[in-house]
């Protein structure tokens, strides 16, 4: 027996996600229930905020967490993602429950979500004009993968290990594997 496909409007999307109790991304008209997250997760989502929001403080930027939404206009389909961090230096990125203009955005790698955020958002959030980085923190070991956009346009990746120091440039700060992983894994 099959179930139908319920599609959802972006109102009723947005509607829908103020009364609910999880979140749930939103594809083209269908949306996802988002699962939970580890304490290692948590952790370096927190070391990473902690670090961005006072260097951000008296600059047009905001940092966000993972309750704000990113709105992407990809071919005709609309799309809502939460990632774990964002950053947006717009002054007209004044939407209230998403951004649509993020300078920055940070997913912490988990199993159940690594394909998807390597891929499917990767690509679809290349496609933010806005957009100057991507950055993928694993949780399993000390690693990080920087998609990073040139003067060109062209998005390049740097692959950063335990000696290594993640550079923001996008907004100008730069961070060691000990800021990012502290209490979660030695480095």
């Amino acid at each position: 027996m099959r179930s139908p496909v319920h599609f959802l409007t972006i109102e009723e999307y947005l509607k829908f996600e103020l009364e609910s109790d999880i979140r749930h991304e939103y594809v083209d008209g269908e949306t996802f229930a988002m699962a939970g997250a580890s304490e290692e997760h948590n952790l370096i989502a927190i070391n990473i905020i902690a670090l961005l929001r006072p260097h951000l403080r008296g600059t047009p930027c905001r940092a966000f967490v993972s309750d704000m939404k990113v709105k992407i206009k990809v071919q005709k389909a609309d799309i809502f993602y939460y990632p774990d961090l964002l950053v947006t230096c717009d002054s007209n990125d004044k939407e209230k429950y998403f951004k649509t203009h993020p300078t920055l955005i940070v997913e912490v790698l988990s199993n159940s979500t690594k394909s998807t955020d390597k891929r499917e958002k990767r690509i679809n959030y290349q496609s933010i004009e806005s957009l100057q980085e991507y950055v993928l923190v694993s949780q399993e070991e000390i690693k990080v993968e920087v998609y990073r956009r040139d003067t060109q346009g062209n998005w390049l990746l740097e692959i950063l290990g335990k000696n290594d120091e993640l550079s923001l440039n996008s907004i100008g700060l730069s961070l060691t594997m000990a800021d990012i992983y502290e209490d979660v894994i030695n480095v």
